[in-house]
């Protein structure tokens, strides 16, 4: 598995059952517990969409202990879950040039692509300017299998504390 996680999980203390972090940030944490979970309701390997579940739910306790944005895949899916900033967009054929936001770059995904490819991607933010990319909903999940969305819903998030003077 591959994860990444953005946000923060003040004093998360993971279960503890088979996997255990080395180091002492949340996010280690949080995968170790994630993959607690998934060992014990999946001993052998499973699907994805028997997968969700557990990764939704686990996904709905995090966010409530904190800000839980993560992406979790293993080289044949990948899942997505946003308790408050994520962003996404899907490349397809024909494809075109983006422009990077934060630089006076472009890129033309056709010279780096076949026709027969389909790029999702990812980022707390939109990379380009002039492409559409969707905001992920507090609370929303996504699933993707060679970069088509096969699965997506959406469970209740606290809202963010309003700023303090």
């Amino acid at each position: 598995f591959t994860f990444a996680h953005n946000g923060q999980v003040p004093d998360f203390a993971p279960r503890r059952r088979f996997y255990e972090p080395v180091g002492t940030t949340d996010s280690e944490a949080l995968f170790c517990d994630l993959l607690d979970r998934l060992r014990e309701s999946f001993p052998e390997r499973a699907p994805l969409d028997a997968l969700l579940p557990v990764l939704v739910e686990a996904s709905r306790v995090y966010s409530h202990a904190g800000v839980f944005n993560c992406l979790l895949g293993n080289g044949e899916w990948l899942y997505a879950f946003a308790s408050r900033k994520l962003a996404c967009i899907t490349r397809r054929a024909p494809f075109g040039a983006a422009h990077l936001s934060d630089a006076d770059v472009s890129v033309d995904f056709q010279a780096e692509t076949t026709p027969n490819d389909v790029v999702s991607v990812l980022a707390t933010e939109p990379l380009t300017t002039n492409e559409v990319w969707h905001r992920f909903e507090p609370g929303e999940w996504r699933a993707f299998v060679a970069g088509e969305c096969v699965a997506s819903g959406r469970v209740e998030v606290p809202e963010p504390p309003a700023p303090s003077c």
